[in-house]
């Protein structure tokens, strides 16, 4: 059976925060910023979105005039930014979006693997039958969000994606027979219920994500020993695909994965190239950076992160890569990982075409840094009756709405779809 995604939407908050301006502001040399963090921009969350409305809009994006709403049987979000200890953001989702009552729906946390593990248990979904040849729905939906002034502030972002899983999907199948995984207890990253912005122990949660990188790609890279033919497994990959914290991650654990890949065969490791810096440094200009030009323009976004960089490509190289497989690797912090395969589609650039991420970046607003801290002042758990309305630059079309008798609402371009029940 083949599975794996066959639309894919993509949405990000209708305001940005140019490098530049933060760097000036913050007293920042601007190269500490783009070459050093390789974040050129991030997204600015408005008082009317959140993680609900960014999740919907990418849901929505998705689904297009391609899919209908009863197609879908399963709708899983993963975030590790719900606006409510109790109540799912899928099930926001779930409405605004019209999904059948006969429609499996949940929310998934584990910091930003979550996407992946929603995306990897809706394969499974399909894959056991119970779908009954229905589809499903995962969005990966965050917000990332520090202290002004912290070494955390400029890594910031916000964004989802939304990606339609089915039998015999038109962009990427995904190989369900090997992943790598691994997971292990650590304290590099997290939240407590009482507090709105994560604690981060940033060079330990580094060198974290670097470590279960090794192991996972180890674990992946013994179940291929058998078509093992003396060249490095890294390299049967067109693209590689990592969770993107900021930019310049992806270019370490593209390093690391590679060099660990030529030393861990005793034949290649005898024959390492004296130049293999510089090489692996081209072949992530190569196989890395394609995926990360969106990811430079939006910053952080947690559990979206990796999907941002699939978006990216498809959206400028699907035509290209038809046939060609790509590696993924998904980190979440606390911590579990896991490493995977997947190949286009023939004929994906027909879909992938629709995608308009790049779109979404231009007709952004640009904002001053006044703009941007009077709303990062503001909880994306805006708990009030009478929020902010949308600007013309809003692209939608759902927002919040505010909060009625303590309960979350949202709108869409004046009609109302409160979710207050």
């Amino acid at each position: 059976m083949k599975i794996g995604i066959d639309r894919i939407g993509a949405y990000v908050p209708s305001e940005v925060l140019r490098a530049e301006v933060l760097a000036e502001a913050r007293d920042i040399p601007l190269g500490k910023l783009k070459d050093g963090l390789g974040v050129h921009a991030m997204a600015v969350v408005p008082p009317w979105e959140d993680t609900v409305s960014l999740a919907a809009n990418a849901g929505l994006r998705a689904l297009g005039d391609d899919v209908a709403a009863e197609e879908i049987g399963l709708c899983i979000v993963g975030t590790e930014s719900g606006v409510d200890h109790s109540k799912p953001t899928a099930i926001f989702v779930h409405e605004l979006l019209g999904l059948p009552s006969n429609c499996r729906t949940y929310e998934v946390k584990h910091a930003c693997f979550g996407g992946t593990a929603a995306l990897l248990t809706a394969m499974d979904w399909i894959a056991s039958g119970s779908a009954r040849g229905r589809k499903a729905l995962v969005i990966a939906s965050d917000i990332a969000k520090y202290p002004p002034g912290s070494a955390g502030e400029p890594t910031q972002g916000a964004g989802a994606v939304a990606l339609v899983v089915s039998e015999n999907p038109a962009l990427v199948e995904m190989d369900r027979s090997t992943t790598g995984v691994f997971a292990g207890q650590v304290h590099d990253f997290w939240r407590p219920l009482d507090q709105t912005q994560a604690i981060v122990d940033g060079k330990y949660s580094v060198d974290c994500y670097l470590e279960a990188l090794e192991h996972a790609f180890a674990d992946y890279a013994r179940q291929q020993e058998s078509e093992d033919n003396g060249e490095p497994l890294s390299d049967r990959f067109a693209r590689l695909i990592f969770h993107a914290p900021f930019p310049r991650m992806a270019s370490k654990a593209h390093t690391r994965m590679v060099v660990d890949d030529w030393q861990s065969n005793s034949a290649r490791s005898a024959q390492l190239p004296e130049d293999l810096t510089e090489l692996v440094e081209k072949d992530a200009g190569e196989r890395v950076d394609p995926t990360l030009w969106a990811t430079r323009l939006i910053g952080n976004t947690y559990t979206a992160s990796m999907y941002f960089g699939l978006a990216a490509i498809l959206e400028r190289e699907a035509a290209e890569l038809e046939g060609k497989t790509l590696g993924f690797f998904s980190y979440g912090s606390g911590c579990c990982s896991e490493f995977f395969a997947g190949q286009i589609v023939e004929g994906a650039s027909r879909v992938a075409e629709k995608i308009g991420l790049g779109e979404l970046l231009e007709r952004r607003k640009e904002v001053s840094m006044a703009e941007y801290e009077r709303h990062h002042a503001k909880s994306d758990l805006r708990a009030t009756e009478n929020p902010e309305k949308p600007g013309s630059h809003f692209a939608g079309p759902i927002y919040f709405a505010g909060t009625i008798d303590e309960k979350r609402t949202y709108a869409s371009h004046g009609r109302g779809a409160s979710v207050a029940r």
